[in-house]
C-alpha cells in the first residue's frame, strides 16, 4: 500500500478507532463484490462508524483528501450501485454499526431509524407496537433500510403503499463535503420551499449519504385473503385487476404475476422452495386481499370475484389458499425469483415500467424479439402488474460467456431491445431497482437529454468534486463524467 493510503488508514482509525476499519484484501472481499458477482472493486479501506457524526467526519476527511466515497447498505442490490470500482482510493463506507431504533410512535404512526437497520428489524419494531411497516422486499432479512431509500425501493406493496419514497417523512443526510442535511422531522405536511428529502430517495448515494429517516407506519393487515389463478395471458390479468378494484377497493394489497418459464426456473435451481400447484397455463397471478379489520370474511368478495373471472373465461383455475401454510407457500415461489435466476445462468434482467394498459403489448413484443434476436436466451418474466413494473429476465447458459465480449455485445442487444420496446410503449426503463454501474449507458441512451442535464446539475452543486460515489447513475468522474 502506498503512503498516502497508509496514511488515510491511520486517519481513518483516528475517527473510528482501528477495529472499525478493514484495510485487508481478504477481509475486504465481501464489501467490493456486488450481490451478483458481476463487478469486483478495490478500496483503500472500508469503514463503519458508529454515528452520524462518525460518518459526517469520515466524509469530510475523504473529501480534503480527494479520496472516493462509496456508501454501501446490506449490499443485495440488482445494478452494482454499492460496488466500488478499481480505482486504488475508493473508502467504502457501511452503516452496520448504526442500526438504532430511535424512536416509535403509535400516536403519530411514525417509526425512526438509522440508516443501517435491517428490513425485516423495521418492520418488527412496528408490529411490537401494533404497526405495520409495508416495504416488503425478498432480501427484508439482509437489506438495509438505508439502502431502501436511496434506491427507492418497490417490492409487492406499492400497488397499496407506494415505493419508499411514499413512505419517509424525514431524513438525516451527510453530505460529499461531510456537512449534515438534518430533515429528520416526522411532520405529515410541510410545505416550506422545496422539498429536498425527496433530492437523496433514488440518489444511489450519489448525493449524500442517509444516516437515519421518519418512516410511516400503519395499522396492520388483521384479516387476509390469498389466492393464485392461472391465465392464458397478461390481458386476462389486467381485467381481474379492474374488476378486483371496482369491488373491493383499497382491499387489494398485492397482484404479483410470473410466466410459467420464471417458475419453471424456480423449480429447477431451488431446492427448498415447492410449487404448490401444477404448471399448466403460461401466467400465473397472485391476488393477496387486506384489512384493518379483525375477522373479516375476505374469502368471499375476493372468491365472488375470481369465479365471475372464471366464468367469464379470463382464469383458467382459481385456487384460494385456506390457511397461512398455504399463502406462504405460494408467497415463497414469487420470493425465490432472484434466487432462482441468478442459479440458472447470466442474468440479463430488466426492470421496465409501463403504462398499465400497454403492459399487455409491451409483454409480448418484448418476448417475440429477444426470441427471434437470441435464439438460446430463455426468457422469463415476474413482476408487480397493478403498478406496471414487469422484469423481463433473459437467462444465458453460462457456456455462452466464456468469450466476455460475445457476452457482452449480447446483453447490449437484448437491453437495446428492452428498452427500445419500453421506450415505445411509454414506460421508463428503471421502476425500482435503479441505475448503478449495470444501467447508466442504458440511461443516457433513452433518456431526455434535459433530464440529464438536470441531474448532472444536481450532482454538481451538492458533489462539485464527483467523490460521492463515481460511476454510479453518470460515468466515472459523477459531476463532470
Amino acid at each position: 500500500m502506498s503512503d498516502p493510503f497508509r496514511d488515510a488508514l491511520t486517519g481513518l482509525a483516528a475517527i473510528i478507532g482501528d477495529k472499525h476499519v478493514i484495510a485487508s484484501g481478504a477481509d475486504q472481499e465481501p464489501y467490493v463484490v456486488d450481490w451478483r458477482g458481476r463487478y469486483h472493486g478495490r478500496a483503500a479501506a472500508v469503514v463503519k462508524p458508529g454515528s452520524t457524526a462518525e460518518v459526517a467526519s469520515v466524509v469530510e476527511y475523504c473529501a480534503a483528501r480527494q479520496l472516493a466515497i462509496v456508501p454501501q447498505g446490506g449490499n443485495t442490490g440488482m445494478c452494482g450501485a454499492a460496488t466500488p470500482d478499481d480505482r486504488a482510493g475508493n473508502v467504502v463506507i457501511r452503516l452496520d454499526r448504526m442500526r438504532a431504533v430511535r424512536d416509535v410512535s403509535p400516536l403519530a404512526n411514525t417509526i425512526t431509524v438509522e440508516a443501517g437497520c435491517i428490513l425485516a428489524v423495521v418492520q418488527n419494531a412496528a408490529r411490537d407496537v401494533d404497526r405495520y411497516f409495508p416495504l416488503s422486499l425478498g432480501a427484508e432479512g439482509s437489506c438495509q433500510i438505508g439502502g431502501n431509500i436511496s434506491t427507492n425501493a418497490g417490492g409487492t406493496a406499492v400497488l397499496r403503499y407506494g415505493p419508499t419514497r411514499d413512505l419517509v417523512l424525514g431524513l438525516e443526510v451527510v453530505l460529499p463535503d461531510g456537512r449534515i442535511f438534518n430533515g429528520l422531522r416526522a411532520l405529515r405536511k410541510d410545505n416550506t420551499g422545496y422539498a429536498l428529502k425527496q433530492l437523496f430517495i433514488g440518489a444511489e448515494g450519489t448525493l449524500g449519504i442517509v444516516t437515519a429517516a421518519v418512516l410511516k407506519l400503519f395499522s396492520p393487515p388483521r384479516s387476509s385473503a390469498l389466492a393464485l389463478l392461472k391465465l392464458q395471458g397478461v390481458e386476462q390479468a389486467l381485467e381481474i385487476m379492474q374488476r378486483l378494484r371496482g369491488a373491493v377497493g383499497d382491499r387489494l394489497g398485492s397482484l404479483e404475476i410470473m410466466s410459467r418459464s420464471q417458475v419453471e426456473a424456480i423449480s429447477e435451481t431451488v431446492p427448498h422452495v415447492t410449487i404448490p400447484f401444477e404448471l399448466t397455463t403460461p401466467w400465473y397471478l397472485i391476488v393477496e386481499l387486506t384489512d384493518t379489520l379483525a375477522g373479516v370474511d375476505l374469502d368471499e368478495p375476493l372468491g365472488t370475484v375470481l369465479m365471475d373471472a372464471m366464468e367469464a373465461g379470463l382464469a383458467e383455475d382459481v385456487i384460494l389458499a385456506s390457511n397461512l401454510a398455504q399463502a406462504k407457500a405460494i408467497w415463497a415461489v414469487r420470493h425465490s425469483v432472484s434466487e432462482g435466476n441468478k442459479r440458472s445462468g447470466y442474468v440479463v434482467s430488466h426492470d421496465s415500467v409501463v403504462p398499465l394498459e400497454r403492459q399487455a403489448a409491451f409483454v409480448t413484443n418484448v418476448e417475440a424479439r429477444i426470441n427471434a434476436a437470441v435464439p438460446h436466451a430463455r426468457v422469463v418474466m415476474h413482476g408487480h402488474i397493478g403498478d406496471g413494473n414487469i422484469h423481463v429476465i433473459a437467462l444465458i447458459e453460462r457456456a455462452h460467456g466464456r468469450d466476455p465480449d460475445a457476452m457482452a455485445a449480447l446483453v447490449a442487444e437484448i437491453n437495446e431491445i428492452v428498452d427500445d420496446e419500453t421506450v415505445a410503449q411509454g414506460g421508463a426503463i428503471s421502476a425500482e431497482h435503479g441505475i448503478g454501474t449495470t444501467n447508466r449507458s442504458r440511461l443516457a441512451r433513452v433518456t431526455d437529454p434535459l433530464d440529464i442535464k438536470l441531474m448532472r446539475d444536481i450532482k454538481q452543486l451538492l458533489d462539485p468534486k464527483g467523490l460521492m460515489n463515481p460511476g454510479k447513475i453518470f460515468n466515472v468522474g459523477g459531476a463532470r463524467g
